[in-house]
């Protein structure tokens, strides 16, 4: 070979690799218009005092079964708006007329929004206000708010014992209260909860054709173990804790943010036990509140880090594996060897197809705050954290359907597939977390997200 042809051949293995062509662009976030009046003034340091003996008043008239309406109108008179996050907190108990429009009006009084002619009701709006202003609150509001939801549930105490990093003031009720059940029991709550499944029986997806091939799982693969969880029963338990491969997982699915996502429950420091993951009933800006069983650590769901507890303390925050939303008949093609959750959930249990119905067809039910406007609220996503930082959006219609027109998808060394009929996202040393969201989910906790468009 010539020298020529030698130096060629060294160029071109020295060149660096090329780009791959990738179908659509990215939409950057800018700044948007949140529709919402000015925020109110506010002073600096302790609420008067007069003010905080007449919270005092109406929170031990709640606690004995009344409403003390004087109380309330001496809070209004302190004229102190920061008392606005504590109203809207009694709006989500007292709802409706009596104390529930009395509240309403108060917060108006204070605030100057106007949020009683909401059909739903005054506290989603008050608080999306008060969200959107991110109006500060004043120092041991958390703890007047613990007074008020101790009564509702008394075993919410012990989050607010070792507060790490919890933000109290985006933290609302659910509408149930606490799973603190064992782990493997499988009796309801007495009080009513959202009951956690562990370690579910599975059965190989061959024996799994009780699901409609057409309903959708949430796939996760681990070791080359992978396990299909219906969302129908998801929808119920919305958690399951169990072992795959040879890993400890816990699932938490979010059905008001339509993540299903799977945190490695071992990946803790040595001193501690495997983390036990349980649904507290709670909500922050319309994710649930999920905590660890065995330290009473509260986690953030979308992130899985500790904020507050033993494992906020060291700063614990769990690692994730992917979780891909597909049909059971297109998951079961990809991943032939899958199993299944048993039908009745090793438990007894007849789950219907679609427990929930209708009841998130008009938005969000709880507040969420503003919105990023570059999709609609509740469009689903994939969303991943890029090798670079970047947090990245794939509008889960538009990129299936360009995927199945044959085009690629995907953000510098990060390339979006099919996995069944849902997207997995892969990197150089492949599969990297990622799962699906509803977009006020996913933005809120990433607003500096690239959005991929077509």
């Amino acid at each position: 070979m010539s020298k020529l042809g030698v130096l060629l051949m060294v160029v071109i293995a020295c060149a660096p690799a090329s780009t791959p062509q990738f179908s659509g662009s990215f939409i950057e976030p800018t700044e948007f218009d949140t529709e919402y009046p000015e925020p109110p003034a506010v002073p600096d340091g302790p609420l008067d005092p007069g003010v905080e003996n007449e919270l005092g008043s109406l929170i031990v008239s709640i606690r004995q079964g009344g409403f003390e309406t004087e109380a309330l109108d001496g809070i209004v008179a302190g004229g102190d708006a920061r008392v606005a996050w504590f109203l809207a907190d009694l709006m989500r108990f007292f709802q409706g007329a009596g104390p529930g429009s009395q509240l309403a009006r108060a917060f108006e009084s204070l605030t100057g929004a106007s949020v009683s002619a909401d059909p739903r009701s005054s506290f989603v709006p008050a608080v999306n206000h008060l969200i959107a202003w991110d109006l500060p609150a004043w120092d041991g509001y958390d703890q007047r708010k613990r007074e008020i939801y101790t009564i509702v549930e008394p075993r919410w105490d012990a989050f607010f014992e070792e507060n790490v990093s919890i933000d109290w003031r985006l933290v609302t009720w659910g509408g149930v209260l606490i799973d603190d059940r064992p782990l493997g029991n499988i009796d309801p709550c007495p009080r009513g909860c959202i009951p956690a499944l562990d370690d579910p029986p599975t059965v190989p997806a061959d024996e799994g054709d009780w699901y409609p091939d057409n309903e959708i799982i949430f796939g996760v693969v681990v070791d080359d173990e992978a396990l299909a969880l219906p969302k129908n029963q998801m929808e119920v338990h919305e958690m399951v804790n169990l072992t795959l491969g040879s890993s400890r997982l816990g699932i938490p699915y979010c059905t008001l943010c339509g993540s299903a996502q799977a945190y490695l429950t071992e990946s803790v420091p040595e001193e501690f036990d495997t983390v036990v993951l349980r649904t507290s009933g709670l909500l922050s800006r319309s994710n649930k509140v999920m905590y660890d069983l065995e330290t009473m650590s509260v986690f953030d769901t979308f992130t899985g880090e500790a904020l507050s507890g033993p494992l906020g303390e060291a700063q614990v925050v769990l690692e994730q594996v992917s979780v891909v939303a597909s049909t059971w008949g297109e998951w079961k093609k990809s991943h032939p060897e899958s199993r299944i959750i048993a039908q009745d959930g090793g438990i007894g249990r007849t789950y219907r197809l679609d427990p929930l119905g209708d009841r998130d067809t008009d938005g969000p039910i709880f507040p969420v705050g503003p919105v990023d406007p570059r999709l609609p609220v509740q469009n689903l996503v994939v969303g991943v954290i890029a090798t670079d930082g970047v947090p990245l959006a794939f509008p889960v219609l538009e990129t299936r359907s360009t995927l199945l027109d044959g085009e690629r998808v995907g953000y510098e060394n990060l390339e979006v597939f099919l996995d069944g009929d849902g997207l997995k996202v892969v990197g150089p040393d492949g599969p990297v977390t990622a799962h699906q969201a509803f977009w006020f989910a996913w933005s809120q906790f990433h607003p500096s997200t690239l959005v991929w468009s077509p």
